[in-house]
């Protein structure tokens, strides 16, 4: 059964029409990244797939149970989570640990499970050496960072991320994508996620999904592509 189903959506701003006829699958194991041109609405189609919109036409359909016949969870990044002001009371490592929280667990002490799940994910985007530090304190691209690695530590089932690399280095980058690899060969995610790093992602991610945008369209109106597959990496992470 797929992860997620989209069919013949369709999304306007006002009465300007900046999604048509946009249809996939998403299945379970997949890496699939989201492409396509500045302005090409890839931020306004994650949001219809995980509710923050509505489409205007067409259905999405997210299954409810993930491969252990759980209610199937969702990790969402927006694009350039840098919303924290310089009051934020939180230290990095109180804000990574409250991802643990998720699942109606706010009155229950963290274990040693929790703890590793935690670190974990601080050392996956090379913020373990400033988790004492306040989130206020941080710069814009640290402050993307522990969004992900807060999303890490809630362990689920489907990311959905937008640009999730932002703010961070070559090499950080690359440890991030072996991460994201690592978790769907090893611990049966899913991941679709939003980049514009397609060459730099190359032998990562298994499938590409890309926006283009419609000739003759009146404004910036955008359909897809076929998707096309790629090919495993060659060295997995572990």
């Amino acid at each position: 059964m797929s992860i997620l189903e989209v069919n013949n959506l369709s999304y306007y701003y006002d009465n300007e029409k900046v999604l048509n006829d946009i249809s996939f699958t998403v299945e379970p194991g997949e890496f699939i990244i989201l492409t396509g041109e500045n302005g090409a609405a890839k931020s306004t189609l994650i949001k219809n797939i995980i509710g923050l919109l509505k489409p205007a036409t067409g259905t999405i359909d997210l299954a409810k149970k993930n491969h252990n016949g759980e209610k199937l969870s969702i990790g969402y990044v927006a694009q350039n989570v840098s919303s924290f002001n310089a009051g934020f009371p939180s230290t990095v490592q109180e804000f990574v640990e409250s991802g643990r929280y998720a699942k109606g667990r706010w009155f229950k002490r963290l274990d040693d499970t929790d703890y590793e799940h935690v670190d974990r994910a601080l050392k996956s985007v090379g913020m373990d050496k400033l988790r004492h530090k306040k989130i206020g304190e941080l710069s814009g691209g640290q402050k993307q960072r522990i969004s992900l690695a807060r999303i890490f530590a809630t362990d689920p089932d489907f990311f959905v991320l937008d640009e999730p690399t932002t703010g961070m280095d070559i090499e950080s980058r690359r440890s991030f994508y072996e991460l994201l690899k690592h978790n769907i060969d090893y611990h049966n995610k899913t991941i679709l996620m939003v980049t514009h790093a397609d060459a730099e992602i190359e032998g990562y991610y298994s499938r590409e999904i890309r926006l283009v945008r419609e000739e003759g369209s009146p404004w910036r109106c955008f359909s897809m592509t076929s998707s096309n597959a790629h090919s495993s990496p060659a060295q997995p992470f572990h």
